[in-house]
């Protein structure tokens, strides 16, 4: 009887390993394309748009299909969406990475997207249904530590490989990994599914939801290319609000819906998703310009921009799993409050960089806020999986992710909005440094002030949840 616990002990732990494979691959790929883009620019032969599109057409594609990957995986099966998605994601990076043009490559990027948008509901919809509640959100904060990493690693594994290889490899290297992580997926994952009532896929919502989305994100990378105020963009949002809205009411008239609306009268759960969305759009944002600040005011190579962050990268990979057990424990609301203060600290300490900073100024702010984001981010994503019952881990996780998406493109917009209202001069005018460093602190003061009103819907929404699924309840299995 010890033995078989041992086992079955050791088997969650595999599990996490599995999907922890799966994760890091679709989190690499998000920053490990941007050190590359020159190279891929000379030996293609492309223009600046197109290369524009290598990275926008996998986030795009990625953002735009969370959901149906979520209800697909509540559907069909968690390991068997997850599988799936590794095998397009595997086969479309080996089409990357030997793409003859630039056509070629932002296709097979987009069927990238795709497998992203299969795997990553997928990979905390099986943790939710694999760990019991009183290991979830440790499971859940090495989760949030190997996604982290790989953001962080990215541009420093670009770098190298680009550097001593060539720009292919940036996507041949998912190729091995990939296949291990199916082989350990089919031996150690078992399969669940939502099973509360019969199942039947949503087309109408399905079909909404992804016009939207696709409308809004696409709308939000582009704003500031043609203009908050152009035709192009308000017709892209007035359609998203018209297709969401239209996505609403499918599913309060559906008799099985692809989302769960009922899902959003719980506090906590509608609390844990305004929070994920503020954090993305007060940090994706910030990631994005600080990479710009110090490459093109400290004139930091890429490769050394990539390995700024580490600090901040090291704090989430090690606090966010003590994180997720302390949240297990005593709940996460005042967890995340204080993490968000923190966030919004560091935020406050990188506005007071400028052209005469060095690494040891913005230091402080790195683990000030790495602090803060494993105090956050790894609870939050915890506090609401634990809000939704394990049949429905797939769709909840899809919701959870797709608002980190959405906040994230809506940050880096927003961002862009305020440095651009500065930036009045040609890049060679010495004058265009001084103006994008007074936009940088001003979009950081913004960015601190959402942080801070995290920290606020934290401590009024959340509360510590009553499991659906008792501690020792066993997941369902197909």
């Amino acid at each position: 009887m010890r033995a078989r616990i041992f086992a079955e002990e050791n088997k969650k732990w595999w599990t996490l390993g599995a999907v922890s494979f799966g994760l890091f691959m679709i989190m690499l790929d998000n920053t490990i394309v941007n050190v590359a883009l020159p190279s891929i620019q000379r030996e293609l032969h492309i223009g600046i748009s197109e290369l524009e599109w290598v990275v926008n057409g996998y986030a795009l594609t990625f953002a735009v299909l969370m959901l149906t990957g979520g209800k697909l995986a509540d559907l069909f099966g968690r390991r068997f969406i997850f599988i799936v998605g590794l095998v397009v994601f595997v086969g479309a990076s080996l089409a990357c990475g030997l793409a003859p043009n630039a056509s070629f490559l932002i296709g097979a990027r987009v069927v990238q997207g795709v497998g992203s948008a299969m795997m990553n509901p997928a990979t905390l919809s099986i943790i939710t249904a694999t760990f019991p509640p009183r290991q979830r959100g440790m499971a859940i904060g090495i989760w949030a530590g190997v996604s982290a990493l790989a953001l962080a690693i990215g541009p420093l594994v670009g770098g190298v490989i680009t550097q001593h290889l060539s720009w292919g490899w940036i996507f041949f290297i998912n190729v091995p990994v990939g296949i291990l992580a199916v082989v350990v997926a089919r031996l150690v994952i078992e399969e669940s599914r939502d099973t509360s009532a019969v199942q039947r896929l949503d087309l109408p919502g399905l079909l909404a939801s992804a016009i939207g989305l696709f409308a809004l994100i696409y709308a939000l990378i582009e704003a500031n290319t043609y203009g908050w105020t152009s035709t192009r963009i308000l017709a892209l949002f007035a359609v998203a609000v018209v297709a969401l809205v239209i996505f609403v009411l499918l599913e309060l008239r559906q008799r099985v819906p692809m989302l769960d609306l009922s899902l959003f009268r719980n506090p906590t759960f509608a609390g844990a998703n305004a929070i994920m969305l503020l954090v993305a759009l007060a940090m994706f944002g910030v990631f994005f310009y600080v990479s710009l600040y110090v490459q093109n005011v400290l004139h930091y190579s890429p490769t050394q921009a990539g390995a700024t962050f580490l600090p901040m990268t090291l704090c989430v990979v090690f606090l966010a799993p003590i994180a997720g057990r302390v949240s297990d424990r005593f709940g996460s609301r005042w967890l995340i409050a204080v993490g968000m203060t923190m966030v919004a600290g560091s935020l406050l300490i990188f506005a007071q960089l400028d052209q005469s900073s060095n690494f040891w100024d913005i230091f402080p702010g790195l683990l000030v806020g790495g602090a803060g984001m494993a105090m956050s981010m790894a609870p939050t994503t915890a506090t609401a999986m634990h809000a939704v019952a394990i049949d429905k881990a797939g769709i909840g996780s899809a919701v959870l992710n797709s608002m980190r998406q959405v906040g994230g493109s809506l940050g880096i917009a927003v961002m862009g909005a305020i440095v651009a209202s500065y930036v009045h001069s040609p890049r060679t005018d010495p004058r265009a440094v001084v103006e994008f460093v007074d936009g940088f602190q001003r979009a950081l003061l913004v960015a601190a002030g959402i942080a801070l009103s995290a920290a606020i819907v934290a401590v009024v929404t959340l509360r510590k949840p009553e499991h659906v699924d008792e501690p020792g309840r066993v997941p369902e299995l197909a």
